[in-house]
């Protein structure tokens, strides 16, 4: 799968079933793995919100689907 395909798809909590936002940009590791995602977050959504973009970790995914990615964040630990 390439980051464009992922970038085609929204990203929606878990936690709460909310649209958190899009891709944007991704962080790559040595290796060559994507570490983290970085989602422009959509306007109504403020937790975790650091300026305008949400970093997500790779660990933090829960699924991919044909049209959303599932994402566990704010979960209080």
């Amino acid at each position: 799968m390439r980051l464009s395909d992922l970038q085609a798809k929204n990203i929606v909590s878990i936690n709460d079933g909310k649209n958190i936002g899009t891709i944007i940009d991704a962080s790559i590791t040595e290796e060559g793995t994507i570490d983290v995602l970085v989602i422009e977050a959509n306007k109504n959504f403020f937790s975790l919100n650091r300026g305008n973009d949400i970093e997500v970790k790779w660990k933090d995914i829960a699924k991919i689907g044909e049209d959303v990615i599932l994402v566990k964040i704010g979960q209080h630990e």
